[in-house]
This record gives structure tokens, C-alpha cells and sequence, in this order.
């Protein structure tokens, strides 16, 4: 039975606009992006499939385009589509992030660094470079590294932080294992870092290390 065809308060698209998008399941919310099946499947039977397939509506957001384009009813189209989707997304939480500030904000801040760093395959060590009303002024990926370490130099850092005129600074980076919890080279980079800083009078508000749950917070931890 095609989509059309099902009570009007079941098909994806009519149910998020009456109940809202957190009321639609990973399989509707991905079928209502796909918007049409293939033959002998509905919109809704192709997304569970490739939910299934995948193994999560995640792993489908992460995957390289060529893991992507070898779905069922998927192309490089499909991925363009799906790219730029993502991307405004993140540009959505980077612009509430310049309105508002970040440090009072750690939701929203936590939200675009996952956003930004959870799904790599590599360790990013990133930086949030602050007005000194801690409203974003740059989100730059300064070192990029291996599955378990990135290097980080604080000389780039602190040279980045003042041709950014920045007051203060948030510091992130992902563990690609899913592992949040901060180790002792992260503590130590960490307290190089806010020393480096010091020096020219630009504060380290906090340290976010992003893995599969919540980001852990160094200053919630009283690693600063």
C-alpha cells in the first residue's frame, strides 16, 4: 500500500507537522527525507530497511559517501542532499552559539561540538574562540591525529587566539572510541594550555571532551 494510501495521522509527513518532529520514529523522520521509495517499497519500509542495514539512523548520517551510496535507494545525490542538511544544522547551532553565551549556554555548546567532532574517525582537537561576552566569534579544528592522540601545540593556539582578538577560550576534542573520560595527557595538555593562555590574559572557560554520551566538562570536573 503506497503512502498516500494510509490514514492521514500515519504518514510521516502529516504526523510531524500535527504532532511535531519528536513524535516521528528514526525510520519516518529518514522516510520523510527520502520522500519516495523504490518499486515494491514505500518510503517507510526503504528508511527501516536502511536503519537496519546501517545499524542506526547515526551510523546512515556518518557513513563516507561511498558506504552511503551502497544503500538501497541511495546516490550521490541522496548524499549532497543529506550533506547540506547536516550542515545547516551545524550552522543553526553555531549562529545560536554567537547570539548567546557560550558559557552559559554548556547545552548548546555541547550540542555543536557533537555536532562538529562525535563521528570522526580520528582524534580533533578544536577550539571556541570567545568575545569577551563569550559569544563565538571562530570554531577552528586546529589538530587533527590518530585513533587514540592528536598533538597539540600551545603556541598555535595562543597564536590563534589573539589574531582572533579572543577574551576566552573553550577547548575541545573527541575520543573516536566513544569514551569520554578525560586522560592524564588530556589534563596535561589541558593545564599547558591555560597556562600558555594566561600569559596574554585570555582565560580557558572549560575543556569538552566529546564521546557517544553527554560531553564531560573539564571546569564540571574542577580539572581547570
Amino acid at each position: 500500500m503506497a503512502i498516500s494510501d494510509w490514514p492521514e495521522q500515519e504518514r510521516p509527513r502529516e504526523k510531524l507537522l500535527l504532532q511535531g518532529p519528536q513524535a516521528l520514529s528514526d525510520a519516518e523522520l529518514l522516510a520523510i527525507f527520502l520522500r519516495t521509495g523504490v518499486p515494491g517499497k514505500s518510503a517507510v519500509d526503504l528508511a527501516r530497511g536502511l536503519v537496519t542495514t546501517f545499524g542506526g539512523l547515526r551510523q546512515l548520517l556518518a557513513a563516507s559517501q561511498a558506504q552511503f551510496c551502497l544503500g538501497e535507494g541511495l546516490g550521490p545525490a541522496k548524499y549532497a542532499q543529506l550533506q547540506a542538511v547536516l550542515e545547516m544544522g551545524r550552522r543553526h547551532l553555531a549562529e545560536e552559539l554567537s547570539r548567546n553565551d557560550c558559557f552559559t549556554s554548556p547545552a548548546a555548546t555541547g550540542r555543536f561540538l557533537t555536532s562538529r567532532l562525535r563521528d570522526r574517525d580520528r582524534e580533533v582537537f578544536a577550539v571556541l574562540l570567545l568575545d569577551n561576552q563569550h559569544r563565538l566569534l571562530v570554531y577552528e579544528e586546529l589538530f587533527q591525529g590518530t585513533l587514540s592522540c592528536a598533538a597539540v601545540y600551545p603556541r598555535e593556539v595562543v597564536k590563534l587566539a589573539l589574531s582572533s582578538n579572543a577574551a576566552a577560550v573553550i577547548l575541545a576534542h573527541n575520543h573516536p572510541s566513544g569514551v569520554a573520560e578525560p586522560s592524564l595527557s588530556d589534563q596535561q595538555i589541558t593545564r599547558r594550555l591555560v597556562d600558555a593562555l594566561a600569559l596574554v590574559d585570555i582565560r580557558v572557560l572549560d575543556h569538552l571532551v566529546i564521546g557517544d554520551g553527554p560531553p564531560v566538562s573539564f571546569a564540571e570536573r574542577g580539572l581547570l
